[in-house]
């Protein structure tokens, strides 16, 4: 069986991200691993309490020869404009939720709205990636179910 282990997303500094993705957002650590062997490349994961078979890869932009001068350029201009990809957060009351990272110190960018399919709002973590947070509707899971 083949299953997703890990997803990433792009940060300008790991221990920035590190601290948002679990103080604010109450994700806990995974691996935190730095290997001199890699030019001290640091494989940095984090996850959520009790969804252990899937983490969240808080990746450094490398440089050459991963990744050319203008490559690392266009990710940071994509990050700058929440276009570097999109987590998706998912919860059974997004009102709450909303509320209790407010308290937290999350801002957001767009409040918690209805939609077609469940109520949606919208933040960015200090990197400037994008994040939704989504209660989906059960009209739309039975629809999705059928």
């Amino acid at each position: 069986m083949i299953s997703i282990a890990n997803t990433q997303v792009w940060v300008h500094d790991q221990d920035e991200a590190l601290e948002f993705y679990t103080k604010k957002l109450g994700m806990e650590v995974r691996l935190d691993v730095t290997m001199p062997e890699l030019g001290d490349f640091r494989w940095l994961t984090v996850g959520w309490p009790g969804q252990d078979d899937i983490a969240l890869v808080l990746m450094a932009i490398p440089g050459p020869p991963m990744i050319d001068a203008a490559t690392a350029e266009q990710i940071r201009d994509l990050m700058g404009k929440g276009f570097a990809g999109t987590v998706f957060l998912s919860t059974d009351d997004c009102q709450a939720s909303y509320e209790q990272l407010v308290e937290r110190g999350v801002e957001f960018v767009e409040k918690p709205e209805h939609r077609p399919y469940g109520i949606d709002a919208g933040l960015r973590d200090p990197s400037g990636n994008s994040l939704r947070l989504t209660q989906v509707s059960e009209a739309v899971t039975e629809r999705s179910t059928a």
